[in-house]
């Protein structure tokens, strides 16, 4: 397998863990005999300071030529509203729309070593196999109008969640498919008591469910959602929601997993089911500037994502379960400091890296 990837190490520990990421990656071409090209590129606020603009065109050119995108992390108080015009998060937004990635996936995943290691109970987290599947490119975040202005007595801001037909069509496709190659079932989750959004993607989830007769669709107001994700996360399988809501929620189930250093994702255009399909693959948190150089933060997100882009971009899916297996092998033993427990050994960000990578050889 040869490929073509592009890499954008971004902000504050985004270089930090993309390092690690792409030690993995290497480990893996080495094991199995692929050949992936890098191509490193500006996003985000080193974007800013370079460019004046969070996603410039010369980036936006090598992403286009490339399969896959590898991202590390966005933003810090440097790039923030007022200082810069465009806040250093939207460059990420703008390869979004650019490259029509509306499916986010999360998944959250808890391995077995690590069933002790969360606020919650080992029995209630203990095999918990779920995806949190986040529309990606509508709703508020995307929804016009969106200002903010000055009246006469104060200031006031509007942001508007829009969606269409099509784009909650065909986010829920995406989760039918998914969930008919698990456990077949699809939470659709809303607002649907409150808002006229949430009215119109229940009502297009219902219609779309007799075309996946084999898929048991259940829905949920996303307040008993976030309840019931604590309570019996376990019962959910793939989770599909909103923009805003998966936003929310999917930090919220990283804590299932034991922090959002265990948090990756992939950013499709489609389900992915089959491979070959462009993603965007990163990890879920932000770019953490107080940890900033002090070699101490997960790179099990960054890592996981790695694994999401072989298996959805690159079909490689002996390769994808390599890389699990080998982060299940270095946590038996060793933690960051997100994630430490007793009788755990604590390392640091280019050490887990490296233990992973030897585990790769092993599994």
């Amino acid at each position: 397998m040869k490929g073509k990837i592009a890499v954008g190490p971004g902000d504050h520990i985004g270089p930090e863990i993309v390092a690690e990421g792409i030690k993995i990656l290497k480990a893996i071409s080495k094991k199995y005999g692929h050949e992936f090209e890098l191509n490193y590129v500006d996003i985000g606020g080193v974007a800013i300071d370079k460019y004046g603009v969070p996603c410039p065109e010369e980036s936006l050119k090598v992403c286009r030529e490339c399969d896959a995108i590898l991202f590390g992390a966005a933003g810090g108080p440097k790039w923030e509203y007022p200082k810069v015009k465009e806040d250093a998060n939207t460059g990420v937004l703008n390869l979004r729309k650019e490259f029509g990635l509306f499916a986010n996936l999360r998944p959250v995943k808890v391995f077995p070593s690590m069933v002790n290691c969360t606020p919650l109970k080992p029995e209630v987290v203990s095999g918990v196999d779920l995806i949190v599947l986040r529309e990606n490119t509508g709703g508020a975040y995307f929804g016009q109008p969106k200002k903010m202005w000055q009246t006469k007595k104060e200031r006031m801001a509007v942001d508007s969640m829009l969606y269409s037909e099509h784009e909650v069509e065909r986010i829920h496709r995406v989760g039918f498919e998914l969930a008919r190659l698990r456990r077949k079932k699809l939470c659709s989750v809303d607002k649907a008591n409150v808002l006229q959004v949430g009215k119109l993607w229940r009502v297009i989830a219902k219609e779309l469910a007799s075309e996946y007769p084999e898929v048991e669709l259940e829905h949920a107001y996303v307040d008993a959602c976030s309840m019931w994700l604590l309570k019996q996360p376990t019962d959910f399988d793939v989770i599909v929601m909103s923009n805003l809501f998966g936003d929310i929620l999917s930090d919220e189930a990283s804590v299932l997993a034991g922090s959002l250093g265990m948090a990756g994702s992939a950013q499709l255009a489609g389900s992915g089911t089959g491979g070959t399909m462009f993603g965007l693959y990163e990890s879920s948190h932000g770019s953490a500037p107080k940890h900033t150089g002090k070699n101490d933060v997960n790179p099990i997100a960054t890592i996981l994502s790695v694994s999401y882009m072989l298996r959805y971009t690159y079909g490689l899916i002996k390769e994808a379960e390599c890389i699990e297996q080998a982060i299940e092998k270095a946590l038996q033993n060793y933690r960051t400091y997100d994630i430490m427990e007793e009788g755990k050994t604590k390392v640091g960000t280019k050490e887990m890296g490296d233990l992973i990578a030897e585990a790769i050889n092993m599994v």
